[in-house]
């Protein structure tokens, strides 16, 4: 019924894609296995950062303010 554009075509060369051809199937499989190993070690490295409020301190805070709700609530009732 109507006609539809072709998808555009662009000549270009991928900037890396010509470089590692000549590094075999086993050579690319152990620098893959290397950085996964490195990449663990640096993610083991780093100090898990704890909340900056603790869930205690939230219920808490939770608790008085459903108090404080409850008074101010009764006061002003009567």
């Amino acid at each position: 019924m109507f006609r539809q554009r072709k998808p555009k075509r662009f000549n270009y060369n991928p900037r890396f894609s010509n470089e590692n051809e000549e590094m075999s199937s086993d050579n690319e499989a152990q620098g893959s296995k290397e950085f996964l190993k490195e990449w663990r070690e640096a993610r083991r490295g780093k100090r898990k950062s704890r909340p900056i409020i603790s869930m205690r301190t939230l219920l808490i805070v939770l608790v008085l303010l459903l108090i404080c709700m409850y008074v101010l609530e009764r006061k002003y009732i009567q």
